[in-house]
């Protein structure tokens, strides 16, 4: 990795007889599940509970920004004057790229023990460490267990720079096992309008000669669910109106969400959100009927993923990691 020094002791960290932290008890896990603490550190401690559990494991880490980002929010005084308040969120700063490597390639290797045979990671980052992420997945899963490259292309407002605007950022998935059939349901994007123009919206089959070659299109009488959906999702980014904004920094879209869970798990699989932020994971998951597990250190986070669950009556467990030995009950 040439120009940064990096640094993997993970790969050749001894192995931990007995961690020095555990999660709180907890005599129903639920569906949806919000732990406090660091997330490594929960990690591991779920290593207990979910280990070959977990279908889909969605990483959003920081994206070495090198800067603190704080929650916004904004209110109306009783002039109708508007006031904002920022709040510290979590901080971005590292010491180089070696760093930043280092502490998510021990996470990803956290994950890939509480991930079930058929199932995935996606690693969601930016153009600028993709290059190097996606060595590091293979590091830790094998060149062979690597799936797609997704891009997730946006528009936002433009800005001043000599070079071609960024609007992308990248989502690299990883199967855990790569001879196990992973779990995938195909999603389907509408036809062109020049396709509907020519064919209409039912199926075509194909009429080939002796020698297999194609000769002809016959149209059927099913209608074609669409397009196969492909590695470019054109996925607006969260308006500054939209309803869903919660002034949480780097808020995905629920769409973008929903899109990965319907393709990656069915209803009832377990989902792993190790960052969990503003808690769109567990929103969207408890929505289409998944069981959620969500980490974050940050209050903050905490607090908008607690609101979000209770504005959609959606039931939560909250978990804290606690020294090992001590007896405590989930709240």
């Amino acid at each position: 990795m040439r120009g940064h020094s990096v640094r993997l002791s993970w790969l050749k960290a001894p192995p931990v007889s007995a961690p020095a932290v555990q999660l709180e008890a907890c005599a129903d896990p639920g569906r949806l599940q919000l732990i406090h603490g660091d997330n490594l550190s929960a990690l591991g401690c779920l290593a207990n509970e979910f280990t070959g559990g977990i279908t889909l494991a969605y990483l959003d880490p920081p994206f070495l920004t090198g800067r603190q980002h704080s929650r916004v929010t904004r209110a109306k005084d009783a002039r109708g004057k508007v006031l904002r308040a920022e709040r510290f969120a979590f901080d971005d700063r590292w010491s180089g790229m070696g760093e930043y490597l280092d502490a998510l390639g021990a996470r990803l290797q956290a994950v890939r023990t509480l991930l079930a045979p058929h199932g995935s990671v996606v690693v969601h980052v930016d153009p600028k460490t993709s290059h190097y992420v996606k060595i590091l997945c293979d590091e830790v899963f094998g060149p062979d267990a690597f799936a797609s490259e997704v891009i997730w292309r946006y528009r936002r407002w433009p800005s001043k720079t000599p070079n071609f605007q960024r609007v992308h950022d990248v989502l690299l998935r990883y199967v855990k096992d790569p001879e196990v059939k992973p779990r995938f349901n195909q999603l389907y994007e509408p036809l062109a309008s020049s396709t509907v123009a020519t064919w209409g919206t039912r199926q075509q089959r194909a009429v080939t000669d002796a020698a297999g070659r194609r000769v002809r299109s016959t149209r059927t009488d099913q209608e074609t669910p669409g397009v196969p959906l492909g590695d470019v999702w054109e996925i607006g980014i969260i308006a500054p109106v939209a309803k869903e904004r919660t002034g949480y920094p780097t808020q995905k879209p629920e769409a973008l969400i929903r899109r990965l869970l319907l393709a990656l798990t069915d209803p009832d699989d377990w989902v792993l959100d190790p960052y969990a932020g503003s808690g769109t994971t567990l929103a969207i998951g408890g929505q289409l009927g998944r069981r959620v597990i969500a980490i974050d250190q940050s209050v903050e986070a905490l607090e908008v993923a607690q609101a979000r669950c209770a504005a959609l009556s959606l039931p939560l467990v909250q978990r804290r990691i606690v020294a090992h030995g001590r007896v405590a009950k989930a709240s």
